[in-house]
């Protein structure tokens, strides 16, 4: 929980500045009636959304005590917050503020370009503090989030093929390809994915396919598995040839 008091209103006035008013006057109350000027604000659930965007939405245009303050106002303004599902807003006479954040629940992480989002299980954005969700699936490239709770649950069912997967790339946003820490990289088709994750999960399970020197799996042909050796894979492939030779 984040007690705001007068210290907190100081650090958002550049923010309120280009509204007209800054959180100092808020708080203050200067033209609050006399014993009710708001002297804290009590904020609590928030941890993807910034106190200075509170702070700045709870003060712009909603009265500077308790008794002109309007809650409603202020409530149905922080649900403009990408990260709030939704907030509560309830005045404490004589002089207290008091709001409870419910944030929408990041499921999985999207980068495109520079930048990694957060994403809730609609695929919006909802934040890009990623530092703390590191342990969420990271889906890339344009179109990515479209389809990313879709793909993300397939994958809870094939716990084996999770281990060392760095990322999910969104090719052409029509299919998927699963990147490996190792370089390893898998190509999904675009049509029957639970079955080409079927497929790869029985392949590991039998061949321990994902462990060996490889740097490609296609499986975008039905029935059909292509393979590209690695580096050490591939001398030992061409080795194999020069023996064989007359």
């Amino acid at each position: 929980m984040a007690l705001l008091f007068i210290v907190g209103a100081f650090e958002a006035r550049d923010v309120l500045v280009a509204a007209g008013t800054t959180a100092y006057r808020f708080v203050q109350g200067e033209f609050a009636q006399a014993g009710f000027g708001i002297k804290a604000i009590e904020i609590s659930g928030q941890s993807l959304t910034d106190d200075k965007d509170i702070i700045t939405l709870l003060t712009v245009g909603t009265g500077n005590s308790t008794l002109t303050f309007d809650a409603q106002k202020a409530q149905a303004r922080l649900e403009w917050l990408r990260a709030v599902e939704s907030a509560t807003v309830r005045k404490v006479y004589p002089n207290k503020v008091i709001v409870s954040i419910v944030e929408r629940v990041p499921v999985a992480r999207w980068r495109v370009g520079d930048v990694t989002w957060l994403i809730d299980n609609r695929g919006q954005k909802i934040g890009t503090d990623v530092a703390s969700y590191t342990e969420l699936p990271l889906f890339i490239g344009e179109g990515a989030a479209d389809d990313s709770v879709a793909m993300a649950l397939a994958l809870d069912r094939h716990a084996a093929l999770k281990s060392g997967l760095a990322a999910l790339s969104r090719i052409g946003d029509r299919r998927w390809d699963l990147i490996y820490r190792n370089g390893l990289r898998v190509q999904l088709p675009e049509l029957g994915v639970a079955q080409a994750l079927d497929r790869l999960e029985a392949y590991q399970r039998d061949y321990q396919l994902l462990d060996r020197d490889v740097t490609q799996i296609d499986l975008r042909v039905p029935g059909l598995l292509a393979l590209r050796p690695g580096e050490l894979a591939s001398q030992q492939i061409a080795d194999g040839k020069k023996k064989k030779k007359p």
